[in-house]
């Protein structure tokens, strides 16, 4: 399965998962913790993967096929930009 990676520069690396899992709770498979993420998009058979560290916040998204990990990348990606508010994020995403 195609894999997308990001290292996104933030300090806010916790808030920004506890805020976009929250927020996805209440549809989609969810478990956090306060640095770590697992979300589980069922009907895209997908999995996203989240881990705040001092200066950083990797992300990884894991789907079928190339078109839907295109897809998933701009959903996390527009997520995780609302949720930052103020801050600008640079997500680069590589694969």
């Amino acid at each position: 399965m195609p894999i997308s990676r990001a290292a996104i520069a933030t300090e806010s690396g916790e808030r920004l998962i506890n805020r976009l899992c929250k927020h996805w709770s209440h549809k989609l498979e969810v478990e956090y913790t306060e640095r770590d993420a697992k979300i589980v998009f069922p009907e895209q058979n997908s999995t996203c993967l989240m881990h705040a560290e001092a200066s950083k916040l990797a992300v990884s998204v894991e789907a079928p096929s190339d078109e839907t990990l295109k897809q998933l990348e701009g959903v996390v990606q527009s997520h995780l930009e609302r949720m930052a508010k103020d801050e600008t994020l640079e997500i680069v995403w590589q694969n």
